[in-house]
């Protein structure tokens, strides 16, 4: 079953990141590296682009969410780096973009580190079990002070964020969708034969708010920077906040894993951040859109002071 859920989510990154770059390029074309709108987002329900995307990603999270049901958190979740990889790929030759060798050492160290990550995951973690009512409602509860948070940012900061502010949200808030989606499986596939009626009424609207919340940090995401900066955020963040929550609350692994184990799983999460943090840094559009946002600035500055000279004579 674990190699059937292998399969399915190394498919499931594909599609993710064909999905990711279609919506990006729709997005950054359609706000011009400016703060995503409501109105806008409405346009975008009209774009083909936009929209093709839409259809690859609900193709990978299908997939993805198979996979979730057939192995551990820990196994699945850090297979979606490959992603980053294709992404970067499909959109440098999209945008005509030359990725420096800054940009191909962050990507190197995101799918490196997530991929030594799931080896490791692989031979410490433990067999499926039930998720008791109890830790279904403390993953609930710690996801509703994560929206309240994250949330609140949106609505004091909005754009300000940044692109990585909004990377990191929609990790965060992704990666207790994918663990609820591993929970709500769980409880569909109950031998009780009660199907939805196993699901708790705040499992459903948890979801539903970190899902709305969660695409709409990606999408602003979109228009602050490149597709393959989000999915390398996503494929990180979201990750690690699943198994966080895979061994803090589900308890996935065994119960004596050896302390090199550990200490080599925390080695490549940190790598893999690393790898996020310097891309979200050096990465080419990254700079590209830095430097459009300092001219921006100086002829703003230079209109104004040209306004107030002319105001004083």
């Amino acid at each position: 079953m674990v190699g059937i859920a292998i399969t399915c989510a190394l498919a499931s990154a594909v599609f993710l990141a064909f999905g990711a770059q279609r919506q990006g390029s729709a997005v950054s074309a359609d706000t011009g590296g400016l703060e995503l709108r409501s109105s806008q987002l409405l346009r975008l329900l009209r774009n083909p682009r936009w929209l093709l995307g839409l259809f690859l990603l609900g193709v990978g999270t299908a997939l993805n969410v198979t996979a979730l049901t057939l192995a551990p958190l820990t196994v699945v979740q850090p297979i979606g780096s490959i992603a980053l990889v294709i992404t970067t790929i499909v959109n440098s030759r999209d945008q005509g973009l030359r990725m420096n060798r800054i940009t191909v050492v962050s990507i190197v160290a995101c799918v490196v580190g997530s991929a030594l990550f799931v080896s490791l995951a692989v031979g410490v973690t433990r067999d499926q079990q039930e998720v008791r009512p109890a830790q279904e409602l403390t993953i609930v509860l710690i996801l509703a002070v994560a929206v309240v948070f994250f949330g609140t940012l949106n609505a004091l900061f909005g754009r300000r964020i940044g692109a990585i502010g909004f990377i990191v949200g929609a990790g965060v808030l992704f990666g207790f969708v994918a663990v609820l989606t591993k929970v709500i499986a769980a409880d569909l596939l109950n031998p009780n034969g009660r199907f939805l009626f196993n699901v708790p009424w705040y499992t459903l609207l948890g979801i539903a708010v970190a899902g709305g919340l969660g695409a709409w940090f990606v999408q602003s995401a979109y228009s602050s920077g490149p597709p393959d900066l989000v999915i390398a955020g996503l494929t990180v963040i979201d990750p690690m906040v699943g198994i966080a929550i895979g061994i803090g609350v589900l308890h996935e692994l065994v119960p004596d894993v050896p302390a090199v184990a550990a200490v080599a799983m925390g080695v490549a999460a940190l790598i893999a951040i690393v790898g996020v943090v310097a891309l979200s840094r050096y990465h080419p559009d990254v700079i590209q859109r830095r430097a459009e946002a300092r001219r921006r600035q100086k002829q703003g500055a230079a209109k104004t002071s040209k306004d107030q000279k002319r105001g004083s004579l």
